[in-house]
């Protein structure tokens, strides 16, 4: 798979490719307690989308409450890259601002997902 960007975490300990054919689509933020604190700018991409070219044992792995989701980080810096959601294990989201040349600021609007009702929690 020829991937469409290159994303990094902030000390470039960690790197990853993204395929992207459509671009930036369905961006959102979460208000879910992990997502508020972090902040991030999200997007989806499928399980074969996404390839850790450098750094693979420089991530840490987070999870809490359900354990389904699993929560990457830089072990390094400690930024957040990407995380297989629990919504849809299929998929994962990542943390837009680690592709290189994207400000989140720049993006316009970003709509903010009910994370604290998830479904899930039901």
């Amino acid at each position: 798979m020829q991937y469409t960007h290159k994303a990094r975490c902030h000390c470039g300990a960690v790197e990853f490719g993204l395929y992207l054919p459509s671009g930036l689509v369905d961006l959102r933020r979460c208000d879910c307690s992990m997502c508020r604190k972090r902040g991030a700018v999200v997007t989806s991409i499928a399980l074969n989308g996404i390839s850790v070219t450098k750094g693979e044992d420089k991530l840490s792995l987070y999870q809490f409450n359900t354990f389904t989701a699993k929560h990457y980080f830089c072990r390094l810096c400690g930024i957040y890259t990407h995380h297989q959601s629990r919504s849809n294990p299929q998929q994962y989201g990542f943390n837009v601002a680690c592709i290189e040349g994207i400000n989140p600021y720049t993006l316009g609007e970003i709509p903010v997902m009910d994370g604290i009702n998830h479904p899930a929690d039901r």
